[in-house]
C-alpha cells in the first residue's frame, strides 16, 4: 500500500505547491501590492498636507512583503495536504458503518470459514480493499486460518493498528515541517526589517524617520502574520491527528466486535 501511494502523494504535494504559489503570487501581483502601494502613497500625501495626521492600519499593507507571501503559500500548501488526508480518513470512517463480512449475527467463525471470508474481502474494490479496516480483517482472518488461535488473531490486528498509527504520525511530518517553517520565515522578515532600519539610522538622526518606520513595519508585520498562520495551521493539524487516531481505534474495535469475538476453534455444542 505504501509503495503504491507514495508516488501519487509525492506528485500531489509537488502539484499543490505549484498551484499554491501560482494562486498566492497572482493575488499579490494583481491585488495585494497594488492596493498596498496606493494606500501608502495616499498616506504620504496626507502626512505632507497635515503633519498631525494619524496613520491607519491597512490589511494589504500588513501582508504586502515577500515573507508574508511565502507564509501564505506554505499555509495553502499545508491545507491542501491536510484536505487530502482528511478526505481519505473520512472515507475510511464511513466504511465502519458497513457490514463488510456480511455474516449472520449468531454465526460463529471457524478455521474452515477463513477461505470464504478472504474471498469476500478480495472482491472489494481496489480503493476500499487497501483501507485500514479491510486490511485488519484480512490479517486477522489469515492469522486465525494459519494458527487456529484466537489470541494470535487479536494480536495481529492490534499490531497492525499500532503500525498504522505510527505510519500516519510519520506522514504528518511534512505538515509539521511546514508549520515550523512558517514562523521561521516570519523571523527572517523580522531580521530583514530590523537590518534595514539600522541601515537608515543616519536618516532618522537627521529627522527623516519614514524609512525606519517602514522597515520596522516589515519586521513586525512579518512576524505577526507568520504567528497567526502558524496558530491556525496547528489547530487543523491537531484536529486531523485526533481524527486519524479515532479512526484507528474504531477500526480495531470493529475487528474485535465483528471478527475476534466470533471466532471459534471448536464447534459450539
Amino acid at each position: 500500500m505504501n509503495r503504491e501511494q507514495f508516488p501519487f502523494q509525492l506528485i500531489y504535494q509537488v502539484f499543490t505547491l505549484l498551484i499554491s504559489f501560482i494562486i498566492v503570487h497572482g493575488a499579490y501581483v494583481t491585488v495585494v501590492r497594488p492596493k498596498a502601494e496606493a494606500f501608502i502613497a495616499f498616506e504620504q500625501e496626507q502626512i505632507a498636507k497635515n503633519p498631525d495626521y494619524v496613520q491607519q492600519r491597512y490589511f494589504f499593507v500588513v501582508i504586502k512583503d515577500y515573507e508574508q507571501e511565502a507564509c501564505f503559500i506554505l499555509m495553502l500548501w499545508a491545507l491542501a495536504i491536510l484536505g487530502y488526508k482528511s478526505v481519505s480518513a473520512y472515507r475510511q470512517k464511513q466504511l465502519l458503518g458497513n457490514d463488510i463480512l456480511a455474516l449472520p449475527s449468531t454465526l460463529p467463525v471457524g478455521p474452515e470459514d477463513t477461505r470464504s471470508l478472504l474471498d469476500r474481502l478480495a472482491r472489494l474494490q481496489p480503493p476500499i480493499r487497501d483501507y485500514l479496516l479491510p486490511r485488519a480483517l484480512r490479517l486477522g482472518i489469515q492469522r486465525f486460518g494459519v494458527t487456529g488461535n484466537i489470541q494470535d488473531s487479536a494480536t495481529a490486528v492490534r499490531d497492525l493498528c499500532e503500525s498504522e498509527m505510527e505510519r500516519q504520525e510519520a506522514e504528518l511530518s511534512i505538515i509539521r515541517y511546514i508549520a515550523w517553517a512558517i514562523p521561521s520565515v516570519g523571523f527572517i522578515g523580522t531580521v530583514r526589517g530590523i537590518g534595514s532600519a539600522l541601515g537608515l539610522a543616519n536618516r532618522a538622526v537627521e529627522g527623516d524617520i519614514t524609512g525606519v518606520t517602514q522597515s520596522l513595519g516589515v519586521a513586525f508585520n512579518s512576524t505577526f502574520i507568520a504567528l497567526v498562520i502558524s496558530i491556525i495551521l496547528m489547530f487543523f493539524i491537531h484536529q486531523l491527528q485526533l481524527f486519524q487516531e479515532r479512526l484507528v481505534l474504531d477500526s480495531e474495535a470493529y475487528c474485535n466486535d465483528n471478527l475476534i469475538a466470533r471466532l471459534r476453534t471448536k464447534p459450539l455444542p
